[in-house]
């Protein structure tokens, strides 16, 4: 296995992991800042105000990108184990 093979890699694996990561860090992102200009234009400074419906909102979207995200991490599971033979030998 060269340096190389390593790199390359990480560097799938760490694609992935954005891959994964980005629609629920989106969604946390977007509905954090929506929530926070409501309570600053209202004033209202609740901290469940806040944390109900950023985790309603990742429930949904694990709900709809859920088989997606499986879909990815299965194929790059597949592709990694199909390619221990190269990297090996």
């Amino acid at each position: 296995m060269t340096p190389g093979n390593v790199m390359d890699l990480a560097h799938s694996a760490l694609w992935v992991t954005v891959l994964v990561a980005a629609p629920l860090l989106l969604v946390a992102l977007v509905a954090g800042l929506v929530i926070g200009m409501l309570q600053a234009a209202t004033q209202v400074h609740e901290q469940t105000l806040s944390f109900i419906p950023k985790l309603l909102l990742i429930v949904v979207t694990l709900f709809v990108a859920g088989p997606w995200m499986l879909r990815v991490l299965m194929d790059f599971t597949r592709d990694l184990y199909t390619s221990i033979p190269t990297l090996v030998g």
